[in-house]
């Protein structure tokens, strides 16, 4: 179960508002961590906390297919995404470094920036603790949520690997 307070955005949310191309020479996630959101959102990196939600409209990711955007978001604490719609490229990298995102309409629609909601990965459930509204989003297929609460591709392999199991 993941809970925090939801920071919102709106739609086309591209790849270079999430990190700004003049980080992209940096690799190491605390340093993308610290100019995260910081051209669209000059407060995020300040008032992030651990756990804490980004809420989007639709097509969040956009733009060029770097993992420095998804990676950015994880290392800043946030514990998942939430928007309408997501940019496959930008989706699938973020499951790739374990970084947990649901497609829901709906909650978008229903939640504040502000709000605290608790997610449920499991079974897709969205509680918008400030109103009382629930939302429902699609939960993912067994492997994609294997993938995930192993924190990615990487470390799900190294897992597997260490037991044998290929």
């Amino acid at each position: 179960m993941l809970k925090g307070r939801v920071h919102k955005y709106g739609a086309n949310v591209d790849t270079d508002a999430i990190i700004p191309a003049r980080y992209l020479n940096v690799s190491e996630p605390e340093e993308l961590a610290r100019h995260c959101m910081e051209d669209i959102d000059k407060d995020f990196v300040t008032e992030v906390k651990p756990g804490d939600i980004i809420m989007a409209a639709t097509n969040f990711g956009c733009g060029s297919s770097r993992e420095h955007a998804p990676l950015a978001i994880k290392a800043a604490g946030v514990s998942c995404v939430i928007a309408g719609t997501f940019a496959r490229i930008f989706f699938r990298n973020a499951i790739n470094i374990g970084l947990p995102l649901l497609e829901c309409e709906q909650a978008v629609s229903g939640t504040e920036s502000g709000d605290i909601l608790e997610v449920d990965l499991a079974s897709g459930k969205i509680k918008n603790l400030t109103s009382g509204k629930v939302f429902a989003a699609r939960p993912y297929p067994d492997f994609m949520a294997k993938l995930i609460s192993s924190g990615g591709l990487i470390e799900y392999t190294r897992k597997r690997l260490a037991n044998r199991r290929i």
